[in-house]
């Protein structure tokens, strides 16, 4: 199993900057990527970001390009997510998504989440 703890959501003024991190623990020997994802009431979860842990290739949403930073440490086991100009569309609860292979297949783990709210 692997446990995904997120942080640093909070309210932010439009054109302000936030970084939220998750940390990885447990069986995290084997997960191959992490990511950001986004949700708001009535909509689906989006990927806005991602990050392979074997050779730290990252892909970003359109949304996000030029505005967002996905980064990890691996001393820390920990992703993430440096999130500039924000605008009150990025407003959401984030979630952070870890994806381990193993032999049977890929599997996927999400933390509880953390609410971005931008507005003034």
């Amino acid at each position: 199993q692997v446990q995904l703890v997120e942080s640093g959501g909070g309210l932010v003024l439009p054109g302000g900057s936030l970084t939220l991190s998750c940390a990885a623990s447990g069986s995290i020997e084997s997960i191959y990527a992490m990511g950001w994802f986004r949700q708001t009431p009535g909509k689906q979860r989006e990927l806005v970001a991602s990050i392979s842990i074997e050779d730290s290739t990252t892909n970003y949403a359109d949304s996000a390009k030029g505005r967002f930073t996905i980064s990890r440490d691996s001393a820390k086991n920990t992703v993430y997510l440096r999130m500039s100009t924000l605008k009150p569309e990025d407003t959401a609860v984030y979630y952070c998504r870890a994806a381990r292979r193993l032999y049977s297949g890929s599997y996927y783990y999400w933390g509880q989440g953390t609410q971005v709210t931008v507005s003034s």
